[in-house]
């Protein structure tokens, strides 16, 4: 007797991202591609499913295929523009999943715009839905209950992305970040505690990348010093280069920066946020001591890195002199490079329920918490308009020529990669 085999779903696996923030974005040289999506098709049984994966970075969703199913990560600045997309899917009758973090932040408002739900970190959730899905037999909701280990993870399918010839290197090492920034929704996205991946593990993914550069996606590369020696002591023979994000704290170790020059590090990205005593306490960031930053970062270019800065203005402290402020300390301080933004009340998070209570949210439109187009909030020190001004004043001086001279004297270091990176970001203003 013949026994007859289900045919494989058609599965449409999307990392969004809006026109405006994709005009934005699009001339910086530097954007790695996001690991949420290739990472989950890992996981995907292709003997079940047939996977297009869509990055719309570079890809548009095709309107000419069927599709089974449509699975979408959902982050707060993309939430508006991801509702339109799954509306017109859903037309075309295909079933859509949605996960991500504001899938885990606000679930009921995102469920009114989906078939099923994926909440929180999807390790044992999102197998167990496609299982499910595929007999026929999917809940609309799978919620994490535990935190999953980090051990014998599939390779992401990083072959499945089109277009990023360059920047397909992405891998993450840790998950979690040890401090409680006010501003910040990792408490709200991931189970508690801080958790590392194996050595062996990491180091096969990263032979698997086919280009020489890559990026850890981990929110605090260094987050245990011990695990973060081990791995790159393991990374220096592949002869790699990357970067990375770290806290500041963690660089006063010099084993750490010594090893991760040893191991091809280039860039580390530090959440410096702001060069006042006052608005890092205003958002639980004390553990940043601007007396300290001229001394670590001086260190730190010692050693061969350069300083990729998070830099943000907009907190209650700030006035209208911050953003000039700020620009003579970085060029004074040699930093490399900066990603600034606009403070963004994220939802779920303590900055956001601040400003809710206090009537100081600006709009209910999720794509005006992107932090880089749009201020989602009313400033404590001066007007929104003024805040936006002067966010665009320094990204337009910090990227300007004297500018990066001044603080290429004092840097000294990676003098090419510097250029590459400040030119990137100075065709998107």
């Amino acid at each position: 007797m013949e026994t007859t085999t289900s045919p494989r779903k058609r599965l449409l696996m999307i990392t969004p991202e809006n026109p405006e923030i994709n005009r934005f974005r699009k001339q910086q040289m530097n954007n790695f591609m996001q690991i949420t999506m290739p990472y989950l098709a890992g996981f995907v049984d292709e003997q079940r499913y047939e996977i297009t994966l869509v990055d719309e970075y570079h890809q548009r969703i095709p309107d000419d295929k069927p599709f089974d199913l449509a699975a979408i990560t959902v982050n707060t600045p993309n939430a508006t523009h991801c509702y339109r997309m799954a509306a017109q899917l859903r037309a075309r009758h295909i079933r859509v999943v949605m996960g991500g973090p504001h899938a885990t932040l606000c679930p009921e408002e995102v469920t009114h715009h989906c078939d099923y739900l994926v909440i929180g970190e999807a390790e044992h959730t999102w197998p167990l839905f496609l299982d499910e899905f595929f007999g026929g037999q999917a809940t609309p909701r799978y919620v994490s209950s535990q935190p999953p280990a980090l051990d014998h993870l599939p390779i992401p399918r990083r072959d499945l992305v089109k277009g990023r010839h360059f920047t397909k290197g992405a891998v993450f090492a840790t998950r979690g970040c040890p401090y409680q920034c006010s501003y910040c929704n990792l408490k709200q996205i991931y189970h508690p505690g801080f958790r590392t991946r194996p050595v062996a593990e990491v180091i096969d993914d990263i032979r698997s990348i086919p280009n020489r550069y890559f990026v850890f996606w981990d929110d605090n590369f260094f987050g245990d010093p011990a695990y973060a020696l081990e791995l790159m002591q393991a990374l220096a023979p592949l002869r790699k280069r990357w970067a990375a994000q770290v806290s500041l704290d963690r660089c006063r170790d010099e084993r750490l920066l010594s090893a991760a020059r040893a191991a091809g590090g280039i860039y580390l990205f530090i959440g410096l946020e702001s060069f006042s005593e006052d608005s890092l306490g205003s958002v639980r960031k004390s553990f940043n001591r601007v007396q300290e930053y001229q001394e670590i970062i001086r260190s730190i270019h010692a050693h061969g890195l350069s300083v990729q800065a998070g830099i943000i203005f907009g907190f209650d402290a700030d006035d209208a002199g911050v953003f000039e402020r700020t620009l003579e300390a970085c060029e004074q301080m040699g930093i490399d490079g900066v990603t600034v933004s606009l403070l963004t009340p994220l939802p779920g998070t303590p900055l956001y329920d601040s400003f809710r209570r206090e009537a100081r949210l600006l709009s209910n439109d999720w794509t005006y918490y992107n932090g880089k187009t749009h201020v989602a909030f009313r400033p404590s020190r001066m007007s929104a308009e003024q805040l936006f001004a002067g966010y665009q004043w320094f990204r337009r001086r910090f990227f300007s020529l004297p500018s990066f001279t001044r603080r290429m004297t004092v840097s000294r270091v990676n003098l090419l990669h510097n250029l590459v990176v400040n030119l990137g970001y100075r065709l998107s203003l």
